[in-house]
């Protein structure tokens, strides 16, 4: 999608490099180049970032690469080499943005640190996002996502009475690459103000800590933790799936007596049902779900989703289909309004979501997904290499 002069995006001219691997800052830096950033990742000369690997679902391309990383450029480099370190010395002294995901330490040794950049570059934000923060006893425990999950609680309180589960996207590396992304533009709209950089230090287990903070609370003071119910309500009942005759399954949900007897009436066809002791109460619903779910389940055996649905729609009883991935790219309401696009990729064009939140002001960047060191001869020559010098530098493998 072009972009007109008439419609400036919020961050065109800002400049953001990512020495980045895996999801948590591709997705926040992703994220920067939808509103108009030129975001340079750095990566391994030859193998790139490793997420490339991970697998080739998406024409040969790997899944969670083709997510988190379009309209960027790529610039190999292997910092152990001086060349390349120089380089990206001479390429941060252009930045308003670094962000790094490395081990914990790595960039501190590198001479990368806050505390180092910001004497030299005082206008710079440096972005440090980790699984447990820049110190404390946990900072150099390795951090993957279903281990967040696990620390964070986030297990303890996903899937059935009998297991937890883990939830089926990296919920803890989405939550850390949001949260360092508002970081950000809050530190740029703050040094608009200030004049100077700021440091950002973002912890995956913080991150999916504050999404935590509903059961946080419900245990507080010792207090029984939120059941695991799987799809279902912990408290709330009828609320979760229930199976249709065709094979399908309706998410549903109700909030109050009003809509309770609308239920009985209008959807299951049986209005003595809200005389009945056992169910009278949502409490009561609660206690005997077992036995309200056999009654729910008879009636939806006779129906097809679309009849439980259109039912439940007559009763204003709120409801969802369960879908799958094959539902939600066809997803009818997506398509009304217009919420796919393509983007370019080595392995050609790749449909793509736009961003949430539509504004009248601009149109999101939806640039091409890069190639490993796509980018990298262009940009050195920006920082006033000459072809010899990069040839040295291709030779010596530090890009």
């Amino acid at each position: 999608m072009s972009q007109s002069p008439q419609k400036p995006r919020p961050l065109d001219g800002i400049t953001v490099v990512s020495l980045e691997h895996a999801i948590a800052a591709p997705f926040c830096t992703r994220q920067l180049a939808d509103l108009g950033a030129r975001v340079i990742k750095v990566e391994r000369p030859g193998s790139g970032d490793f997420a490339r690997a991970y697998d080739t679902r998406v024409k040969g391309l790997a899944s969670h690469f083709v997510w988190t990383n379009r309209s960027k450029q790529s610039l190999t480099l292997d910092l152990k080499q001086p060349s390349a370190m120089a380089a990206l010395r001479q390429l941060l002294s252009t930045a308003d943005v670094l962000v790094q995901n490395l081990a914990p330490g790595a960039a501190a040794r590198m001479g990368l640190s806050f505390e180092a950049l910001h004497a030299q570059h005082p206008r710079l934000i440096v972005c440090d996002i980790s699984g447990y923060g820049q110190d404390g006893p946990y900072r150099d425990k390795k951090a993957y996502d279903l281990l967040i999950q696990s620390e964070a609680g986030f297990l303890s309180v996903t899937g059935t009475p009998q297991e937890p589960s883990k939830a089926g996207n990296s919920v803890a590396d989405i939550a850390a690459g949001m949260y360092a992304y508002s970081s950000v533009l809050s530190a740029l709209l703050l040094r608009d103000k200030t004049g100077q950089g700021s440091h950002i230090d973002v912890s995956m287990l913080e991150a999916l800590g504050e999404w935590m903070s509903f059961p946080l609370y419900y245990a507080y003071g010792n207090a029984n933790p939120p059941p695991r119910a799987g799809a279902s309500h912990a408290s709330i009942y009828p609320y979760g799936p229930f199976k249709a005759g065709d094979g399908g399954t309706v998410m549903l949900g109700l909030q109050n007596e009003r809509e309770w007897k609308a239920f009985c009436q209008l959807v299951l066809g049986d209005p003595t049902l809200t005389e009945d002791a056992r169910f009278c109460t949502n409490s009561l619903r609660s206690e005997h779900r077992l036995a309200l779910r056999e009654l729910i389940e008879q009636v939806f055996s006779q129906l097809s989703t679309a009849e439980v649905q259109m039912r439940l729609d007559q009763a204003q009883i709120a409801n969802a289909r369960m879908n799958d991935m094959a539902g939600l790219w066809a997803h009818p309401q997506l398509s009304a309004r217009q919420r796919w696009t393509e983007v370019d990729s080595e392995a050609g064009p790749i449909p793509a979501l736009l961003p949430p939140g539509q504004n009248s002001a601009f149109n999101y960047r939806m640039d091409a997904v890069p190639s490993v060191g796509e980018h990298t001869e262009a940009i050195l020559m920006e920082l006033g290499l000459d072809a010899t010098a990069i040839a040295t530098m291709r030779q010596q493998h530090a890009i």
